[in-house]
């Protein structure tokens, strides 16, 4: 009795951990990396879709770069900007962006809903 017991919660404990692993897995696969297009903008001109005013207020010769750069100095983060659709993504990683300010790029990661946050992988220049 003792042994038919143990063998029945062994069992149970081996479908459920099963169950488990597979919806871990599942969760995983469907929020796995992305592929997101825009531009690196800091979080500043994002609010306005443009680098436009804030170029024309400090006198920049519509330079993305410098504006970008500046405005991050300033203390703003670097987003990823689709002008297209005017969303604005938040980026996890505040270093590999700084190569691409004010350039057309592909992002690769992991997106947050909840936070709009993508958790970047790569970032490389759009074609």
């Amino acid at each position: 009795m003792k042994k038919l017991v143990l063998n029945l919660m062994m069992a149970t404990l081996i479908v459920g951990v099963s169950y488990a692993n597979a919806k871990i897995h599942r969760i995983h696969k469907a929020g796995g990396a992305r592929t997101f297009t825009g531009e690196i903008f800091d979080s500043q001109c994002a609010m306005n879709n443009s680098h436009a005013q804030m170029e024309k207020m400090h006198k920049m010769d519509n330079d993305s770069k410098m504006c970008t750069e500046a405005c991050v100095k300033m203390g703003g983060k670097y987003v990823l900007q689709d002008t297209t659709k005017k969303i604005t993504y938040q980026l996890d990683d505040q270093d590999k962006p700084k190569e691409f300010a004010g350039q057309k790029v592909k992002v690769t990661g992991t997106y947050d809903k909840a936070t709009k946050t993508i958790h970047v992988e790569k970032i490389e220049a759009a074609s």
